[in-house]
Formats: C-alpha cells, sequence, structure tokens
C-alpha cells in the first residue's frame, strides 16, 4: 500500500520536469542555429521601417516586390558564397566575374550574331573555367584564398575591360534586348512568373490597378526565383547530403576532414566553381534586364555577398553557417537599401548602415555562439 502511495506521489511530477528538460533542449537547439541572429535581425529591421514609413508605399505590394527584388540579386550569390565560407575559403572575385560574364555574353549576341543561348553558354563555361582555377590554386600552392581571388578580382576585370574595348571600342554593350524573344534559354533570365495569378488577384480587388486597369504589380521577377530556388537547394544539400557534411568537415578542419576520408580538395573546386556560376546567374539577369552589359557590373558585390553571410550567422574561420541565414542576410540588406529610399533618407547614408550592421552582426553572432557553448 505504501509503495503504491508513494508511486502516485511521484509520477505527476514527471510530467513538468520532462516539460522543462524539452524547453532546455529546444532553447539549445535554438542557440546553435546560425541563421538566429539574422532572423532576430529580419524582425528588427522590419519592424522600424513599417512604423517610419507608414504611408511611403514600401510595404505596399509594388514596394514589398522592389525591396525583394534588390535582395534577391544579393542574395543569389551571397547563397553560393555562404557554402564557400562555410567550407573556410573566401571568394573576392565574385564581382568582377559578373562584369566579364556580361560582357561574355553581350558582345556574342550583338556584335557577332551568336544566339543568346550559345553567348550564356560561353559565359558559363568561362565561369567554370575561373572557378577550377581558383580552386586548384588554393589547393596546390596553399596560398589563403583571400590573397588567389583578390588577384582574380583584377584580372577578371581587366579582362572585362580589355575584351570590350578590343572588340567594340568602348566598355558598353546594348542592343541585347532585340536577341531576347524566342530564345529558350534566355527565359530562364528574364522576365516575370505567375503574371496570371497576378491579373487575377487584380480584378479580385486585391492588389491595386494603374490608369489602363493593369495590376499595380504584374508578377513575381525571375531573380526572386531563382534566389528562392538557390536557396532552397542549397539548404538541402548542407542539411540532408553527405556533400553538405563534407563542407562543414572542410571549413572546420581541413585536414581532419581529409583524415577521414573527405576529398577536401574536390569540394574546394566545387564550391569555387558555384561562386562563379552563380555571379553569371547575376549577370545573365541584368543583362537581360537592362539589354545590355557594361565592364562596371558588380562592382564591389563581393563585400557585400560577404557581408550578408556574415549578417547571416556565418564564422568568417569556415565550418558553421547556412543558406538560409544568409538569404535572411540578403533580405535585410534589401530592405534597408530600399527603406532609405522610401523614408527619404539620404542615400550616402546607405553604407554607413551597412558598416553598422556587418560589426554588430558579428558581435551578436559571437555573443550567440559563446551562449550556444555555455549551453553545452
Amino acid at each position: 500500500m505504501n509503495s503504491d502511495k508513494t508511486n502516485q506521489s511521484v509520477a505527476p511530477a514527471a510530467a513538468p520536469q520532462d516539460e522543462r528538460i524539452q524547453k532546455v533542449s529546444f532553447w539549445k537547439k535554438a542557440l546553435n542555429r546560425p541563421e538566429l541572429g539574422a532572423l532576430a535581425g529580419t524582425v528588427l529591421v522590419l519592424a522600424f521601417f513599417i512604423t517610419v514609413s507608414s504611408g511611403t508605399g514600401m510595404f505596399t505590394p509594388a514596394g514589398i516586390i522592389n525591396f525583394l527584388e534588390v535582395s534577391a540579386q544579393l542574395g543569389i550569390i551571397a547563397t553560393a558564397a555562404a557554402l564557400l565560407m562555410i567550407g573556410g575559403e573566401f571568394d573576392l572575385s565574385i564581382g568582377s566575374m559578373i562584369g566579364l560574364a556580361g560582357i561574355l555574353i553581350a558582345i556574342p549576341a550583338v556584335e557577332y550574331g551568336w544566339p543568346l543561348w550559345a553567348a550564356i553558354l560561353l559565359a558559363f563555361a568561362c565561369a567554370g573555367l575561373v572557378g577550377v582555377i581558383n580552386g586548384n590554386l588554393v589547393n596546390r600552392t596553399g596560398l589563403p584564398s583571400f590573397i588567389v581571388t583578390l588577384g582574380f578580382l583584377f584580372i577578371l576585370r581587366g579582362l572585362a575591360i580589355g575584351i570590350s574595348r578590343l572588340l567594340t571600342g568602348r566598355t558598353q554593350v546594348g542592343g541585347v534586348e532585340e536577341h531576347i524573344p524566342g530564345d529558350w534559354f534566355a527565359a530562364l533570365f528574364s522576365g516575370e512568373v505567375a503574371t496570371g495569378l497576378f491579373t487575377w488577384m487584380a480584378s479580385q480587388g486585391w492588389i491595386g490597378t494603374n490608369f489602363a486597369g493593369n495590376p499595380s504589380v504584374t508578377g513575381i521577377p525571375v531573380s526572386i526565383v531563382w534566389w528562392l530556388g538557390l536557396t532552397a537547394v542549397a539548404t538541402w544539400v548542407l542539411l540532408c547530403t553527405p556533400y553538405g557534411n563534407w563542407i562543414f568537415a572542410s571549413g572546420g578542419d581541413a585536414n581532419a576532414a581529409r583524415n577521414s576520408g573527405v576529398p577536401v580538395r574536390r569540394v574546394k573546386i566545387s564550391l569555387f566553381v558555384f561562386t562563379a556560376f552563380s555571379a553569371t546567374i547575376f549577370a545573365c539577369i541584368q543583362v537581360m534586364d537592362t539589354g545590355s552589359a557594361d565592364t562596371i557590373r558588380g562592382l564591389l558585390k563581393e563585400l557585400e555577398a560577404i557581408i550578408a553571410v556574415v549578417i547571416g550567422g556565418a564564422l568568417l574561420t569556415g565550418g558553421y553557417g547556412s543558406a538560409i541565414g544568409a538569404a535572411l542576410g540578403a533580405l535585410i540588406f534589401g530592405m534597408v537599401q530600399m527603406g532609405i529610399f522610401y523614408t527619404g533618407v539620404n542615400t550616402d547614408w546607405f553604407q554607413v548602415f551597412l558598416g553598422v550592421m556587418l560589426l554588430v552582426a558579428v558581435l551578436f553572432n559571437n555573443y550567440m555562439r559563446k551562449k550556444a557553448m555555455e549551453a553545452k
């Protein structure tokens, strides 16, 4: 009898204890997530601009598409930069690759009559070659990727200017828009999707229309689709595949990873190729959108990508980070850039905000990492 009563009195106390353990476990997992700081930053930035931009149109359908498009263009290259930084390397040639890829698309199509799909494939082929060279140089020489890709930053920009001046006598090449209609490959990098959905939404009165009765937002720009698609694929690779584990291992401790059988050299080369490809995707979208190429396109984009990745929670030392965090970092970037425009703040102050965000993100990430280590 006594033992039964004892068991009955102890049993109800077990459930609250289990709940406390589950809560502690949940917070430990949350603290270990690299994108936690970026998520908090996104909420704060969103709340700030909702408060100060009332009546400016920033959060109308058109305004949302505007800052999402800015975020998407950065997010495309930030996704690849995130994987490379998790793998323990940097690529400072991304911006120059954007400029060179645009020239490699425009000149063959406009000056020599190539079909646009062939010119785009040429740009991707050259990007792949650049990625392989970068990766091999880093692996074979043992030089920091910062130095190797800094060299290619100047090499690729110089090639873009030199090729353009040699073949056309100028640094801007227009007329690409004439080659876009009917080109099956160019359609992947131009225009909008879900246009029928937005027309229907306008007919239902869910979004506004202009004086001609057309919806104020005609569709989702293809850059946003690329951004979300690349982020989803990169997240799946990092979290659900052996290759994702190899990336983390290569960035965490390359020597230990090699001793465990991880093909570190191949992993890092493939990541450099991916960053070059992402820069070319960015270039394709820009060229199709503007109908022209310019040798100065992509200037400083490599730094913006690194900033977005760091804001997203990645460590500069490698082995830690996420594609979702990079996407949130790009979203913060887009909201701040367009928010300054909508609120009427002098855009000269944008770089100040960018620098402050970077410093705050690094300090916050370090703080959260310490808390995560203490919670273990």
